[in-house]
């Protein structure tokens, strides 16, 4: 992998881990600034979310800050020059789930565009 990817997907691999910090989570205006303006996820209940929603639910202060996500095999490989997707195992309170992400840099700024859970069995 080039420098520039290797770079590129470190970077999407920061934000996505930092959506997963529940100190992070906890701060709508910190979850605002690593989602893009057209952000969607699937989430694994099958819920659709937009920006806005995830926001709703961050200030309502309903996020759990005692109990964080563990992720394992996460790895990453850029699409196209501006655009990297990741793939990782999550496991939140025993609720396992396939995660995949689109991180896009925009305006010199890495922004999560879509994300999608699958449940694991």
């Amino acid at each position: 992998m080039a420098e520039e990817d290797e770079e590129a997907v470190r970077a999407a691999v920061d934000g996505e881990l930092r959506l997963l910090d529940p100190g992070v989570r906890a701060r709508p205006e910190a979850v605002a600034e690593l989602l893009g303006p057209e952000f969607v996820e699937v989430g694994a209940s099958g819920r659709r979310w937009d920006a806005e929603s995830i926001l709703t639910v961050t200030s309502a202060g309903t996020v759990s800050e005692d109990r964080p996500v563990e992720v394992s095999r996460m790895s990453g490989v850029v699409l196209a020059p501006g655009v990297v997707h990741l793939t990782y195992l999550s496991d939140h309170q025993g609720r396992r789930a396939w995660r995949s992400s689109l991180w896009r840099l925009r305006q010199g700024r890495w922004r999560l565009y879509y994300h999608q859970g699958t449940p694991a069995g």
